[in-house]
């Protein structure tokens, strides 16, 4: 049986480009810094963030715990939203691994944080508080459904927090789909942030691998963080190799993903009993909801049984994310399915 994935961009395979590659790959030792292929990466992908280095790692949850960990110290404390991915989604490691305390404040339905409230949690000096040292702020945010935060908002961001004395990183996990929502150059949504991270493993199909960026005293000290967290790859060219193509040929057709989003979700507020928004829908993200009588569970399992996967969200919200191996044909044949499920209630 055929199967349409829409889980997650994650579940991409590798093109035939990466494949060949990762085959024809010169390697080297990347914890001497002697790869080429790394090196040519994190060149690429510094140039993309408009940051003066990167490093290449094994995930986004190893970039933004990285990051956190390069920005802090022990017993500091960071701000971040209350649905953030580094909250919700990365097993406490900055608290676990970095002691330190994750302060978090209200995402709004669009992924944002209100500016005073930022402003009010920030720490002052006391010798009963931690200190406040980094923000993290999150584009395009999974949890909100692939929203995005412009360039005027990440700036004033980067603005207020600086004046306040602390870090901003970017967990840009989709950043490349913000900026191509937007049609705007993605250093215009990271130039004033103090680090970046992005993944190459979602719509750009690479098998593996996130990128973080910032400065070169920055990176330098993450580099040896990684080192600590076991991230010595050494001959990481191989899968470096794929992340080269995911820059150079991927990024283009994010839109491609973003017009299937937008018919899906348009076919899904047409079946009764399923509420969807096509109207605020930004990117590759589809958040909606069974209005039905039908357990979410046995929703699950009818979609399993028809080799439909999607994701759940807990209670009656779910999640579909369109990437590259979706076609218009496959986006067809769901809608077909959901609307026969949704008749026989």
């Amino acid at each position: 049986m055929k199967t349409i994935d829409l889980r997650s961009d994650t579940v991409t395979h590798p093109t035939q480009e990466m494949r060949k590659a990762m085959f024809e790959a010169e390697v080297g030792d990347d914890v001497y810094g002697e790869d080429p292929t790394v090196n040519r990466l994190e060149s690429i992908a510094a140039d993309k963030m408009g940051k003066e280095d990167s490093l290449f790692t094994t995930s986004g949850t190893q970039s933004n715990l990285i990051a956190v960990l390069t920005h802090t110290v022990h017993g500091d404390e960071i701000i971040l939203g209350n649905s953030s991915h580094i909250f919700l989604n990365e097993v406490g490691g900055a608290a676990a691994l970095g002691g330190v305390v994750m302060h978090t404040i209200q995402n709004d339905r669009s992924g944002h944080l209100d500016l005073n409230d930022i402003e009010r949690v920030v720490r002052r000096d006391n010798i009963h508080y931690p200190k406040t040292t980094l923000l993290c702020i999150e584009n395009t945010h999974n949890q909100c459904g692939g929203t995005i935060l412009d360039q005027v908002y990440t700036n004033k961001v980067c603005e207020l927090t600086h004046i306040l004395g602390i870090k901003v990183h970017l967990d840009g996990a989709r950043i490349f789909n913000a900026a191509t929502a937007l049609g705007i150059p993605t250093q215009l949504l990271t130039e004033n942030v103090d680090s970046v991270s992005f993944c190459l493993s979602k719509g750009l199909s690479a098998p593996v691998g996130s990128m973080l960026c910032g400065s070169k005293e920055f990176i330098k000290k993450a580099r040896k963080i990684r080192k600590m967290l076991g991230g010595g790859m050494r001959q990481a060219g191989i899968i470096a190799a794929a992340g080269i193509v995911a820059l150079e040929i991927m990024v283009e057709r994010l839109v491609e993903d973003h017009k299937k989003a937008k018919r899906l979700a348009q076919g899904l507020e047409r079946i009764r009993g399923i509420n969807s928004d096509s109207d605020n829908l930004p990117t590759n993200i589809v958040m909606f909801s069974l209005e039905t009588g039908l357990s979410p569970s046995k929703f699950m399992d009818y979609l399993w049984e028809e080799g439909i996967r999607i994701g759940s969200r807990g209670g009656n919200l779910f999640r579909a994310v369109t990437h590259r191996e979706i076609s218009s044909s496959d986006i067809d044949e769901v809608l077909a399915h959901f609307e026969t499920i949704c008749r026989k209630l």
